[in-house]
């Protein structure tokens, strides 16, 4: 699918923080037009409202849409991350299918993997273990996705393929405490801080678990050339290779905003999966996919946007 000057695109949750970026380099890319619909466009889980919204006719439909949230969201909405998320997917999928719709890009979470996957996460793992218990309800839901693009694929010969980005962060995250991911959950947390005057921050866990975050821009750009040249059944990660610790990841935001206080540790509190790395080798061999944002400096840019925007 290169010819965007030709294909309509329905992103869904493409008025959101990922959605939007994918919406705009649709655009940039000269794609003939672009649906991007979010949650005051209708709920997805009716399908009615998916009916209305293939109305469009698009040639590509790109599911970004997903109830998502930090560990405090999964921890006290599980019933709701589960069901919201498996039959969005399956109603859409299902209808899309129906609709003669070319192409379906699905994005997956890698909260699919098992809890204690090696380091780096290789795709093949995928299946080897049950999910980290916290994120298990959201992660399995969105996992059906692979299962049921594999299924249409197989029975059908349809163009359904499986993403699965790393944690992402950039300008225009989502900054609630309720849900919001930790990026973000940290800047608000240290900007409130300094401004207040209190000499410190409580923090989640320990501080030893890790994890990879990939740029908001950068995860978009993997989206639209696997979207451009990626046609087989097998998932495929989306990374920047990266790995740091809670603990570092803590202190390099208190220093970006500038909070000199002393950071505690609540370790009654859950540390979440140990490890997170992807092994991102198979998006660069199929797709040519790389991310180019450097860790601090797209922290920077998001530190200075919250800033200015909050």
């Amino acid at each position: 699918m290169r010819n965007w000057s030709e294909r309509r695109v329905w992103v869904t949750g493409g008025t959101g923080f990922l959605g939007s970026v994918v919406a705009k380099k649709l655009k940039e890319r000269g794609c003939q037009a672009v649906l991007a619909t979010g949650t005051e466009q209708g709920d997805l889980t009716d399908p009615s409202v998916i009916s209305r919204h293939l109305q469009f006719k698009p040639d590509l439909v790109i599911h970004l849409a997903a109830v998502v949230g930090g560990i405090g969201a999964n921890r006290a909405h599980p019933a709701e991350f589960f069901y919201q998320n498996l039959m969005m997917g399956a109603l859409l999928m299902h209808a899309s299918w129906q609709a003669k719709v070319e192409k379906f890009v699905a994005i997956g979470t890698i909260c699919a993997y098992p809890k204690f996957t090696p380091v780096p996460f290789r795709e093949e793992e995928l299946w080897n273990g049950y999910p980290e218990e916290t994120n298990a309800p959201y992660g399995l839901a969105k996992k059906m996705l692979l299962v049921q693009g594999q299924a249409y694929r197989q029975q059908y010969g349809w163009n359904s393929i499986y993403l699965l980005p790393v944690n992402l962060y950039g300008p225009n995250d989502n900054f609630n405490p309720e849900n919001s991911h930790v990026i973000p959950a940290l800047i608000k947390k240290f900007v409130e801080a300094k401004e207040s005057g209190v000499d410190h921050v409580v923090a989640w866990g320990d501080g030893s678990p890790t994890r990879e975050f990939l740029y908001v821009d950068d995860a978009a750009e993997g989206i639209l050339l696997a979207a451009e040249r990626y046609d087989k059944p097998d998932p495929v990660n989306l990374g920047s290779g990266m790995e740091i610790s809670i603990k570092d990841l803590t202190t390099t935001i208190a220093r970006h905003v500038g909070f000199k206080g002393e950071i505690r540790w609540d370790t009654s509190q859950p540390n979440g999966q140990p490890r997170r790395r992807l092994d991102v080798s198979r998006a660069e061999k199929e797709f040519g996919f790389k991310a180019q944002m450097g860790f601090e400096e797209g922290l920077k840019r998001m530190v200075a946007w919250y800033l200015a925007n909050r």
